[in-house]
């Protein structure tokens, strides 16, 4: 049985807690943050201990993995003292603040021998691996566009991230999943609607060889939308990351050929609503760290897959930035 633990209390962080306690094979023993109201609440909840000073629970505690939940501008402090004390450990995305901070999380990890995951979620929601095994089977054919939406109100917990590395980040990631690969194109419009410190909407486009993804995000849209859709050579897919319903439609059409071109007709699709086995993806997330410690294995997200997807929201606010620097 291992032994966890959580650093940070704020909303996810307490989501950590939550399903730690729920998982069988794992014993939670501490919980640390900088609010003892909150520890104090944990504590009484779930009967585990509490320590303001995370060092301190290193020294009291006998430790195997840790769940990094803090603001993301202290990843690497928190994650670098944790590797130091050899304990591994999961990191909420996106890895660091900066690319080279997330460099320097894996380059320690790997000299500290402990696994390292990062916490992007979404792709342990079962639509998405069920979504990913229809396109690697083939029943879309050649995936020719994705496009995202994820949308809603303003989170007041985010306080260090515009809506890019906070929301983005997941579909980018997603979106690389289902591609198999790194856009070789970017381009981005965002902008700062009800927020004046930071963007709170923006449209990226990426590009893929022959594919495209397409992500709409925000933090001004009135009601939570959390939805993906893929156009193959063969069909046409919609995904709801909420609901978890994934619907299928499979293309239905005859080439001719007439003297001034290809003539491609189409008849009705075959409509399938995909059966996906609904579960809660943080709890899925977990028990991959968990199997990778167990098992002695490298977990689904590794920090070089954290990486892959910082550095390509990274290039977006870069994108962003020069473009609104030439208009001002």
């Amino acid at each position: 049985m291992l032994n966890v633990a959580v650093i940070g209390l704020g909303n996810m962080g307490k989501q950590h807690v939550r399903t730690y306690s729920e998982i069988n094979n794992v014993k939670l023993v501490a919980v640390s943050d900088e609010d003892e109201l909150k520890g104090d609440v944990m504590v009484k909840k779930y009967g585990c201990k509490f320590y303001k000073d995370y060092n301190e629970m290193f020294k009291k505690e006998d430790i195997d993995l840790v769940s990094v939940v803090v603001p993301t501008k202290f990843h690497e402090k928190v994650a670098a003292d944790v590797i130091e004390n050899g304990v591994n450990l999961l990191v909420e995305k996106p890895i660091a603040d900066t690319i080279e901070g997330a460099e320097r999380i894996i380059r320690k990890a790997k000299e500290n021998n402990v696994k390292l995951a990062v916490g992007h979620i979404e792709r342990f929601n079962p639509a998405v691996q069920k979504l990913k095994e229809i396109t690697d089977e083939g029943r879309l054919g050649e995936i020719t566009s994705v496009i995202a939406r994820r949308v809603g109100v303003f989170p007041p917990q985010i306080k260090d991230a515009n809506v890019v590395i906070d929301l983005a980040v997941h579909d980018i990631d997603v979106i690389n999943y289902l591609i198999g690969g790194k856009p070789n194109e970017i381009d981005a419009n965002a902008g700062k609607a009800l927020i004046s410190r930071r963007e709170d909407y923006a449209e990226i486009f990426l590009k893929y060889g022959g594919a495209t993804g397409f992500i709409q995000v925000n933090w001004i849209t009135p009601i939570k939308i959390r939805t993906l859709s893929v156009t193959g050579t063969k069909g046409y897919a919609e995904m709801d990351y909420i609901s978890q319903n994934l619907i299928l439609y499979e293309s239905n059409y005859k080439k001719d050929f007439e003297t001034f071109g290809d003539i491609v007709t189409f008849s009705k699709p075959n409509k399938v609503e995909v059966g996906v086995d609904k579960g809660e993806p943080l709890k899925l997330e977990l028990l991959n760290v968990i199997g990778a410690i167990e098992q002695d294995k490298e977990p689904l997200i590794t920090g070089e897959v954290g990486l892959v997807a910082l550095k390509i929201a990274m290039d977006v606010v870069d994108k962003i930035s020069k473009a609104n620097n030439a208009h001002s």
